[in-house]
């Protein structure tokens, strides 16, 4: 059920109260970007739901005995907490504390993952029922797992999503880019939390661009709030047009911010791979009208001086990576499609 009024917090300090249907800020520099945009907190809480179509997030719902289920009520069951930043709810006049609220258990992420029987019975017998998967947003399934005091994310995938999720990690790396760390694992690839349990605070893209994709509007929007940003930006679409990752959305990219400022610190690193290259079975040839390239290219021509960003790819480095990852694929097929669309990339900066 929702709560009437409440306070927003960041850590222990309180940013914001919601009262009466109005947004009070307190606290300016830590208040959350969405709501430096749009002042609905209710709103807000929405987007930190788990995705109601997934199907083990029903079990998830069922196994807690969640009475309401709406995502209002199912982020306000632990208080609106995530595991990537610092950012949680409580009622006005509650005495509750951050270390309260955030995570210390991994209990819910078996059922998460792979919605076994056996971890859905398990589950339904416990009593502490605060789990960060029911602020796990995306559409497929994953579960955050605590390892040595490290968060790891899960999430499944088959054998073409686990190729390409690793790919485009090792080539971003290879290229110098930022990239948020991936390993292979049992049906799915995890990734390390690469806030450091909220050690700084992630802002989805989706905070200040809605759901706009458009990468000019992004760059302008980049401009005004963070410009140190816009070089790994570049890298980030530039990677997504080499790689034929056609799944960029503002919710799977953003910024990172000093928890104790607010201070935007740039882009965080980049992630969610697992649609491209090869994940959707091998795509054709590459062509200049390419979707992807297009829009990369005519962004380099609005922005010529942005071409700097742009890294060099070499078919020895495309190799390298497929001796690395070792896995069973087309290997002679994903080396021409890289390169082939690299190429069209390639000629439109030497012009």
């Amino acid at each position: 059920m929702a709560y009437n009024n409440y306070e927003i917090l960041s850590k222990d300090t309180v940013v914001a109260i919601w009262k009466n249907n109005k947004l009070k800020v307190i606290n300016n520099d830590l208040l959350p970007l969405y709501l430096k945009r749009i002042h609905n907190p209710d709103m807000w809480l929405e987007t930190r739901a788990v995705d109601s179509h997934r199907a083990n997030s029903r079990l998830l719902k069922k196994a807690i005995r969640l009475e309401y289920k709406d995502d209002l009520s199912t982020v306000l069951h632990v208080n609106g907490a995530t595991i990537t930043d610092t950012y949680w709810v409580r009622p006005i006049g509650s005495k509750l504390t951050y270390s309260d609220v955030k995570f210390q258990k991994d209990s819910f992420s078996t059922l998460a993952l792979k919605g076994l029987y056996r971890s859905f019975n398990y589950v339904s017998k416990l009593k502490d029922t605060r789990t960060p998967e029911l602020t796990n947003t995306g559409s497929f399934e994953k579960g955050w797992k605590l390892i040595d005091k490290k968060w790891w994310l899960y999430k499944k995938a088959n054998h073409n999503e686990q190729f390409s999720e690793l790919f485009a990690y090792e080539l971003g790396s290879a290229l110098g880019m930022n990239m948020a760390y991936y390993e292979k694992g049992d049906g799915c690839v995890r990734t390390l939390d690469f806030t450091d349990n909220a050690s700084v605070n992630f802002e989805p893209a989706m905070s200040f661009m809605g759901d706009n994709e458009d990468y000019t509007d992004t760059i302008e929007a980049l401009k005004r709030i963070c410009p140190a940003a816009i070089a790994d930006y570049v890298k980030m679409i530039f990677l997504d047009a080499v790689i034929a990752n056609p799944d960029r959305h503002t919710n799977n990219f953003g910024l990172l911010r000093d928890t104790n400022t607010g201070t935007i610190i740039g882009l965080a690193p980049i992630f969610d791979h697992n649609m491209s290259v090869i994940a959707r079975g091998y795509p054709g040839n590459p062509k200049a009208t390419d979707l992807l390239i297009s829009l990369f290219n005519d962004l380099m021509k609005k922005y010529p001086e942005y071409t700097t960003h742009i890294p060099s790819v070499t078919e020895q480095t495309v190799i390298n990576i497929l001796d690395k990852i070792n896995m069973r694929v087309k290997r002679q097929v994903i080396i021409d499609l890289v390169m082939g669309r690299y190429g069209f990339i390639e000629r439109t900066k030497k012009k």
